[in-house]
């Protein structure tokens, strides 16, 4: 098949690896009793996921690039599906992580729908697709928590992964039907990119979109790592609850998206990341200082996350486009570099949040660790713009 995929099933490729990662959520407290499991080694299934989900990603980018986006889906989903129907059988804790790993397989539908709009379009015009393209996969995260708290509370945790699987096989029988190759030439040979990477490598751009994209999101996956601790310890929040809660992230970043589908190719990369990672720092100081005078609620709380999430809708798809634009022809591989740095530092992010959120800790410590995360975002950002300047002087 020759033929691009359309829109909607980008979309849905990305979100049905979105939906795999935190529909679950606001059920881990309760997973935690039933498997009687403390919550940090139940949180190892969204830090060690994310883990798994890096070096996927790190895999799946010259794979695509050398055999094609579409058998890279397909293949992906089908794993995905025989995973999930094995975390509805485990017995225990561990068997139940086990197959939550295998699960991550289904990442390679983020890095391939960015690969494909790299290959269809160039620049500021393929950070304005990516845009559009993530504003619609931000509509099922926004949704899922909510929606897997209330099957949490009426049919229990496993009703969720139940949702995954049907949803998984649906967007596989929409991927065999309309993925069409967009990959030119049978691909790019293993060797010749292994030729190509140390041009990749040496590139300071590519590294500063790198780090711009990855902490920005590490901020939010410290989040995702930490929020469920937080409502039900520090609010007291039900599984519904933390689920309607979780949707502020979404909200954001589906806005952040618009602004970056709308205007990216009007004003430029680097400005709306510049733009997007001033709102990320700015929201969370304001959260770490209502925290710090003892008057934190959820409205603050979630609040200041929805306003992070806007700021991320205008950092992520700009930065993708900036890294994937270094090589065009190794989009695949830099869409997948990027992503398994985003995941990685993320997994690392998450996992330190699950372990310094302790009872009587608050949401302190998660704050921190996410304003610090957003420095570093628009600290790469300056980089990549001085460097520019310096290149555009010379």
């Amino acid at each position: 098949m020759r033929t691009a995929p359309h829109l909607l099933t980008l979309v849905a490729l990305s979100g049905v690896s979105a939906l795999s990662m935190n529909v679950f959520l606001p059920s881990l407290p309760g997973m935690a009793r039933d498997f009687g499991v403390d919550y940090g080694f139940m949180q190892l299934s969204v830090s060690a996921y994310i883990g798994a989900t890096a070096v996927l990603q790190l895999l799946g980018g010259p794979i695509s690039d050398r055999y094609g986006r579409r058998p890279v889906v397909i293949w992906g989903l089908v794993i995905f599906l025989l995973a999930t129907i094995g975390t509805l059988l485990a017995a225990n804790a561990t068997v139940f992580l086990m197959f939550r790993m295998l699960q991550s397989v289904v990442s390679v539908c983020i890095l391939v729908p960015r690969a494909v709009i790299r290959d269809l379009y160039d620049g500021d015009r393929a950070a304005s697709m990516l845009g559009y393209v993530t504003m619609g996969m931000a509509v099922v995260p926004m949704m899922a928590p909510v929606f897997g708290g209330v099957l949490d509370e009426w049919f229990g945790w496993q009703a969720n992964f139940a949702v995954m699987g049907l949803l998984g096989l649906g967007v596989l029988i929409l991927s065999w039907r309309d993925m069409g190759e967009t990959v030119r030439g049978g691909g790019m040979p293993m060797r010749q990119q292994m030729r190509n990477y140390p041009i990749l490598a040496r590139s300071q751009r590519f590294w500063g979109y790198c780090l711009a994209a990855t902490l920005a999101s590490g901020a939010f996956f410290a989040y995702l790592g930490g929020a469920p601790f937080v409502g039900d310890q520090v609010f007291g929040l039900t599984p519904a609850q933390v689920g309607y809660w979780f949707a502020a992230p979404s909200i954001g970043y589906l806005l952040g998206n618009f602004l970056s589908g709308r205007y990216s190719a009007r004003f430029g990369l680097n400005r709306m990341i510049l733009w997007g990672a001033l709102v990320c720092l700015l929201a969370l100081v304001v959260a770490l200082v209502i925290d710090l005078l003892g008057m934190l609620v959820p409205l603050a709380f979630f609040g200041a996350i929805a306003v992070m999430g806007f700021g991320n809708g205008m950092v992520l798809p700009n930065a993708n486009a900036g890294l994937m634009g270094v090589r065009p022809e190794l989009a695949g591989t830099a869409s997948g570099l990027g992503g398994a740095l985003a995941v990685g530092g993320g997994a690392a992010l998450s996992a330190l949040a699950g372990a310094l959120l302790q009872p009587g800790s608050g949401a302190g410590p998660l704050l921190v660790i996410m304003c610090a995360s957003a420095v570093g975002s628009l600290a790469a950002i300056l980089w990549v713009m001085r460097r520019e300047a310096q290149l555009g002087a010379g």
